[in-house]
């Protein structure tokens, strides 16, 4: 690791850089587990377990609230009510590019190891995915649209989590990380989130609104006409927004948010496309595990070649 100085805005920014890999050409880029959810012993959810193939809401209840690790393969469009808990050592995974869960959706609380991948969540009542008090999550090459309150939030002191090739559309608010900012004693020192490659189509707010993680790394991210505002860096948070492409994205990213104080956001390798300049300053801690960092001119490209369901 090096220590660099970097300015954002009129504010001299300072922290640890870990040992970033840039790749001139992301399509080529492998789907494997990156970022926040290496860490901590890592994120393999089911593991080798035999994988279970469910096609009902009965089915898929009763596998994930299992006491056992689990594969579980959704097939077709399951309907659920409410928000259905899923327990430790799982991996959920849709089978090929229609697998969906709809009406509800799904709370990993208390958990730790679970991954989530290549499933279309839509129309959910509460949230699509609720993490709290939980570790070493995964959430990857999903889609999601048309829901009522978070697509993914993440709160109440979990850690380790990626959220990678998403895809966000039709959708108002995205991703919470942290939902409160009196909850700073269960908080800080937790929340630590890794955005990656993740598709905003359209959205309009919370990609991410942050409070408390620190470090909370946004990279490689497309932003497409986000409505509102993108990154929000409240109560102090720490986020790293970095190597993203925004395109007729007015606010791509600021300090403070609703009543949450500014807390520090540094940007750099950004690249914007009829996009204002956002507002930085602050430091941020160092990134401890070593990624590929595209460069920011290619994720378009990239990302919406491979983001969201049917692509793994």
């Amino acid at each position: 690791m090096s220590t660099r100085t970097l300015r954002a805005g009129t504010v001299v920014a300072v922290f640890a850089v870990c040992a970033a890999v840039v790749s001139p050409a992301a399509d080529a880029a492998p789907f494997d587990l990156a970022g926040w959810a290496t860490q901590g012993g890592g994120t393999t959810g089911g593991g080798s377990a035999a994988p279970v193939t469910v096609t009902s809401s009965s089915a898929l209840t009763s596998a994930i609230r299992s006491a056992n690790p689990a594969v579980i393969r959704v097939s077709g469009s399951i309907a659920i009510s409410g928000m259905q808990k899923v327990t430790s050592n799982k991996t959920i995974v849709g089978v090929g590019s229609g697998a969906a869960i709809t009406g509800g959706g799904l709370t990993v609380s208390g958990a730790s190891n679970v991954i989530i991948r290549n499933v279309n969540f839509r129309n959910w009542s509460d949230d699509a995915i609720n993490v709290e008090r939980s570790t070493r999550v995964w959430i990857d090459h999903n889609s999601f649209s048309n829901g009522y309150d978070g697509a993914v939030d993440v709160k109440r002191a979990s850690d380790y989590v990626t959220v990678s090739w998403n895809k966000f559309s039709s959708h108002d608010k995205t991703m919470l990380l942290g939902h409160s900012d009196d909850n700073g004693g269960e908080d800080r020192g937790k929340l630590r989130v890794t955005y990656h490659h993740n598709w905003f189509a359209g959205t309009n707010q919370r990609h991410p609104r942050v409070r408390f993680g620190n470090p909370v790394h946004v990279y490689n991210n497309y932003y497409a006409s986000v409505g509102s505002y993108g990154v929000a860096s409240t109560m102090e948070a720490g986020v790293l927004v970095e190597g993203n492409y925004f395109e007729n994205t007015k606010d791509p990213y600021h300090r403070g948010e609703g009543s949450s104080p500014a807390a520090n956001l540094v940007a750099r390798n950004n690249h914007f496309v009829n996009s204002g300049s956002g507002d930085a300053g602050g430091s941020v801690k160092g990134i401890p595990y070593s990624y590929t960092l595209d460069s920011a001119s290619s994720v378009k490209s990239s990302v919406t070649g491979g983001a969201g369901t049917g692509r793994i």
